[in-house]
């Protein structure tokens, strides 16, 4: 049975079954994972389509792009254009793509996108390769063009999310459709942060290195390129190394980018970089004068003051100014070296490891930065012969000799713990003039420095301190302190017209007052050196700055008079009270009053007002305000006659030939310079007002909260040098000029006097036949106790 069951069985049709080979399943892997990746893309395409239809309505209109005005801050500037302060929250310089120098542009594509011009606004490669990079992370990275960067930075928040990616790649597309290529990196190139409150290229040219934007090199165009990335990381200000090293890979960048050649890469990478630093020379500062402009625009404009981009040109002179800073600079830091050394800023514990030593030392000196000339600087090593110092760059100087002189009593090992130098004290040092360098202080003492233009009233230099940084108070126009004898020139321009002549004699002697003339205690004024010199003309007189001389000409002339007669120089009269301390300027001024004042005896008897703004322009430079000086004074402004002023700037001019001010034309080597100086009592201000036909200056020292200067120190010693260094500058080139006789004075005996004077002098002036001429009672006595003196020739 089982064998017919066999044979019945029929051959089957079919062949045997064999495993399917390794090239089948490959190719059903391929076709799966291409209907993924197409499903991919479609879904892609989808979502895109999704985002597309949701996003694209609520982008931003990106139409006042095509006319792009950032906020630009208040500019002020010079009369010859000199830039001297920003004011604003970003400080930029809107800089049309076309003025954009192509070395800038080459650094800043070759670091952030070489392909800008051949690409549709999306790298997408490096989307993807950044997407897959964050896998995970919910984050995107990376890969973003130039005009990414602009969507970004104009419109979007900087926090990196697919959702902020997505706005900004849609954007990036309306920005690429409505706009050129150019007016993207124009915008780029002036909306970027680039640190130290710079935007924009052309800010960050100024504010790094000093200047234009037209005139920067390779070195430097590749050395502003790296910052886009990191502000902080790559300042060069704060991260030397790391700003350096990024500037070489762009360097190389723009040589492989084929933007320069390999011997211009060569060069630019061993060319030095001289950043912008407070010590340097170039540098214009004008602090305050700056500031005194931003008050009046604000006063003007309110808070557009820091968006609108105002451009402000005053009437200051650049180099006259960067002369006043540093002769007034000079001249008090020549004060400070003669002032006891009063120990180190701060003591800091140095490791001994060489990475937080360094550290340690940069964070110290971040605290004291530079102030202009005077470095900061950390002791390494100290003795009575070397001081060892380290700079925040890490330069070590080794100062010895004179550069230790003014600090003597701090390497002494008798001085007191805060006082002495040692391992870790934070110095100041400065540069010597014969090299080298000498360890100094902060001082303490302050000054102002004004120059107006006499016949105009344009301000032509101004330093209201030492320095804004520590002290923005303006010395020059909110400092109120007594003049004292630079004041006498107005008792005397009084005298003139009471009589009084060149000639006219008065007594140099002791003088006493007791209480019942003073109304409290009894005054017995001196001069300065304690010497009597008896009789003596006015002119020497006022050349030798005799106080007995200024108070009897005070007494016949009547104190109320001369209240009245010194409001035509501008001065208060509330400021001066009617007694005859005011022969010794007890009263009150500011340095800019004095130059007012000064003024109407060099432009011949004219009081001009101090004249500081002549142009404000908008960006476009649209002139908002046009307000030159007058180029003369007018008839209504007329102080006192020009006789009068002649005269006075003839006494003036003895003051600075044989007076105290003698030095004045001696260095200047010119006989056309006029002026008084100035010591108040117990020497707590010194003072030095002068001027030429050209130019009237003024120069003020002194402690904000008034002690003395010293026993030895004087308007002549302190203030006038730092005059005479300034007018060295703003007379260079200027002939020599002297004023011309005007009418109503004749020529008796080598002097000029008014002409019905010239036979009565002061005794057929009439004295006391007013009331308020008399002088005021006076005790009986000898002639000690006489007020006054006189004797004609």
């Amino acid at each position: 049975m089982s064998a017919k069951s066999n044979a019945d069985r029929e051959p089957s049709s079919k062949t045997p079954s064999t495993p399917a080979g390794p090239g089948k399943w490959l190719l059903k892997l391929v076709f799966w994972l291409g209907g993924l990746a197409v499903a991919a893309v479609l879904s892609i395409v989808f979502v895109a389509g999704v985002a597309m239809v949701v996003a694209y309505p609520n982008l931003p209109d990106i139409s006042d792009l095509a006319d792009y005005r950032p906020k630009l801050p208040l500019r002020v500037y010079t009369a010859d254009g000199v830039l001297m302060g920003e004011f604003g929250e970003e400080r930029r310089n809107l800089t049309p793509i076309n003025e954009i120098p192509k070395v800038m542009k080459d650094a800043v594509l070759s670091i952030e996108d070489a392909r800008f011009y051949q690409h549709g606004g999306v790298d997408y490669l490096g989307i993807l390769r950044a997407g897959i990079a964050n896998i995970g992370r919910m984050k995107s990275q990376g890969a973003s063009t130039i005009t990414m960067q602009v969507a970004r930075n104009v419109y979007l928040s900087s926090e990196k999310t697919y959702t902020r990616k997505i706005y900004e790649i849609l954007l990036t597309y309306k920005l690429e459709h409505m706009l050129s290529k150019d007016q993207i990196l124009e915008i780029y190139m002036n909306q970027i942060f680039l640190g130290n409150r710079a935007y924009g290229f052309a800010s960050a040219a100024e504010t790094y290195f000093g200047k234009s934007l037209k005139d920067i090199t390779i070195a430097e165009a590749a050395m502003l390129a790296g910052l886009p990335k990191a502000p902080s990381a790559y300042n060069p200000f704060a991260n030397p190394k790391r700003a350096r090293a990024r500037q070489l890979y762009i360097i190389e960048r723009m040589e492989d980018n084929g933007f320069i050649t390999a011997a211009q890469a060569k060069a630019a990478k061993a060319e030095p970089l001289h950043l912008r630093t407070s010590a340097d020379k170039n540098i214009l500062h004008a602090e305050y004068v700056a500031e005194t402009v931003r008050q009046m625009v604000y006063a003007q404009y309110g808070a557009e003051t820091y968006t609108r981009g105002l451009n402000v040109t005053t009437t200051l002179v650049a180099e006259e100014q960067r002369t006043a800073y540093r002769a007034l600079r000079q001249g008090i830091m020549d004060y400070e070296r003669r002032q006891i050394y009063r120990g180190p800023e701060k003591f800091i514990d140095l490791p001994t490891d060489p990475k937080k030593l360094e550290d340690t030392i940069d964070d110290a000196l971040d605290d004291h930065p530079d102030n202009g000339d005077l470095l900061s600087a950390v002791v390494l090593e100290a003795g009575p012969r070397k001081v060892v110092v380290t700079r925040g760059n890490g330069d070590t100087i080794e100062i010895t000799g004179d550069g230790l002189k003014p600090v003597q009593s701090g390497l002494s090992d008798k001085a007191a713990p805060a006082v002495r130098l040692r391992r870790g004290a934070v110095v100041r040092i400065v540069q010597m003039a014969k090299g080298g360098y000498e360890i100094t202080q902060q001082p303490e003492v302050e000054g102002a420095f004004v120059a107006i233009s006499p016949k105009t009233g344009a301000v032509r230099a101004l330093v209201g301190g030492f320095d804004f940084a520590k002290n923005k108070f303006n010395h020059v126009t909110q400092a109120w302190r007594q003049p004292g004898s630079s004041f006498k020139p107005f008792i005397y321009s009084a005298a003139l017209e009471k009589g009084f002549t060149p000639t006219t004699v008065v007594n140099d002697a002791p003088l006493f007052f007791d209480g019942g003339v003073t109304g409290g205690q009894p005054w017995e004024p001196k001069n300065y050196d304690g010497k009597f010199d008896g009789p003596m003309s006015l002119r020497t007189g006022l050349a030798k700055s005799k106080n007995m001389v200024s108070i009897r000409v005070l007494q016949a002339v009547g104190a109320r008079n001369a209240q009245e007669w010194i409001t035509r120089f501008g001065f208060d009269e509330d400021k001066h009270p009617a007694y005859l301390t005011m022969a010794l300027g007890a009263g009150s001024v500011t340095p800019m009053q004095m130059a007012a004042g000064y003024s109407v005896f060099a432009n011949g008897g004219y009081l001009v007002q101090p004249h500081l703004i002549t142009r404000i322009t908008d960006p476009k430079g649209k002139v908002l305000v046009e307000s030159p000086p007058p180029e003369q004074p007018e008839e209504s402004q007329r102080a006192i006659t020009a006789r009068n002023a002649y005269v006075m700037s003839s006494l003036l001019q003895e003051v600075t030939r044989s007076g105290t001010a003698a030095r004045a034309q001696a260095m200047l080597k010119r006989p056309d310079v006029y002026g008084k100086t100035g010591t108040t009592n117990d020497s707590m201000d010194a003072w030095f007002a002068g001027y030429n036909p050209q130019v009237t200056g003024i120069v003020w020292i002194g402690y904000d909260t008034p002690r003395k200067l010293g026993d030895r120190e004087t308007g002549g010693g302190l203030s006038l040098p730092v005059w005479i260094s300034y007018m060295d500058t703003a007379l260079r080139g200027v002939p020599v000029s002297e004023y011309p006789v005007p009418e109503g004075l004749v020529h008796v005996g080598n002097e000029w006097v008014f002409e019905e004077f010239a036979r009565g002098g002061v005794s057929s002036l009439g004295l006391g036949d007013r009331s308020d001429d008399k002088p005021a009672p006076l005790p009986a006595g000898d002639e000690k106790r006489r007020i006054l003196d006189l004797f004609r020739n």
